[in-house]
């Protein structure tokens, strides 16, 4: 990764913010950079957990979300939280982040990830920190290598 080097200006104008983004090249690195800072994804997500009690949860806690009927179900290390949203709405905060989706019914976190299982038939087997594993469909699988691929600077 580059140095980041950030500098601060005061301009009069109070309606707007301005970033200009200075680097050799426009490349990667600087399209994720200015896609993140003009598309900022919320840190935290709202759902109920056991006992029903609404509760912020830290985006980076997440290890998967997954759906059953129109009942998500939001699992970090530590908990699982339930809300009524669809998966969709869960990809469009987490899509700039290191989630990725993996079946019609699951996204994961790349980074809660301790191994992935490729079997011979072609399936792919992902086991998380603790034990927890799940499977992804076939038709994923290319996605998922793309994601893994982009994430390790390659």
């Amino acid at each position: 990764m580059k140095k980041i080097v950030v500098t601060f200006e005061q301009d009069p104008n109070p309606d707007r913010i301005d970033v200009l983004i200075r680097a050799s090249e426009r490349d990667r690195e600087v399209e994720v950079l200015m896609e993140r800072i003009s598309n900022p994804a919320p840190d935290t997500i709202l759902a109920s957990d056991a006992d029903g009690a609404l509760q912020r949860i830290n985006v980076r806690e997440i290890v998967s979300v997954s759906v059953s009927g129109k009942q998500a179900e939001i699992i970090t290390e530590n908990e699982r939280y339930t809300v009524r949203q669809p998966l969709q709405s869960f990809e469009d905060v987490l899509e700039s982040r290191r989630f990725v989706r993996i079946s019609r019914y699951e996204i994961i976190n790349l980074d809660k990830v301790s191994k992935f299982d490729f079997t011979l038939s072609g399936t792919l087997r992902i086991e998380f920190a603790g034990g927890m594993e799940t499977w992804a469909s076939r038709r994923n699988i290319p996605l998922i290598r793309k994601k893994l691929t982009e994430g390790s600077g390659k």
